[in-house]
């Protein structure tokens, strides 16, 4: 039986090689457009009045403020879907940017405005749940992000699910 001994460069498997390649095809590929379309929102209409020396203006920051920031479904039928509207309104002073809106559970989606909400206006976060699989008592969260002091919001939904045979 013959063996082959085939040698390669040694540069090729030092671990310092390996890494400098992965961070330059991750800084090549990092600064490629995205391709998506999304509107950009400018850098204008976010505030933050928290300084170095701990001063803060909040009389210039917008304020989300909800009719409601819990709900109660009731009692469902197993499989059922409902959608409650989460009324909002921004009585702060400038433009109200939701970043994101998460929930606890992958039965819980939202739903909410993508562009700035003008001082004075209103708007809505539509939180869907889905009860297929799911019985007893729910309580889901949903997170609101947004440039507002504090930056968090909680909102809730509840109901108890039934089965065909309760």
């Amino acid at each position: 039986m013959m063996h082959l001994n085939i040698s390669f460069p040694m540069m090729a498997f030092r671990p310092g090689f390996s890494l400098v390649l992965s961070m330059a095809l991750l800084l090549s590929s990092a600064c490629q457009p995205s391709g998506s379309e999304d509107k950009e929102i400018s850098s204008e209409v976010i505030h933050n009045p928290a300084s170095a020396d701990g001063k803060t203006n909040p009389g210039i920051l917008p304020e989300i403020t909800f009719e409601k920031d819990e709900h109660d479904f009731g009692r469902l039928m197993q499989g059922e879907t409902v959608t409650y509207g989460f009324k909002f309104r921004n009585t702060g002073k400038s433009d109200l940017i939701i970043s994101s809106v998460s929930s606890s559970c992958g039965c819980t989606v939202t739903d909410y405005p993508r562009d700035p909400i003008p001082a004075g206006s209103q708007g809505v976060i539509q939180v869907t749940f889905k009860s297929e699989g799911r019985r007893g008592f729910q309580n889901k969260t949903v997170t609101v992000m947004s440039n507002t002091q504090p930056n968090t919001r909680v909102l809730r939904v509840k109901c108890e699910i039934r089965t065909a045979g309760e």
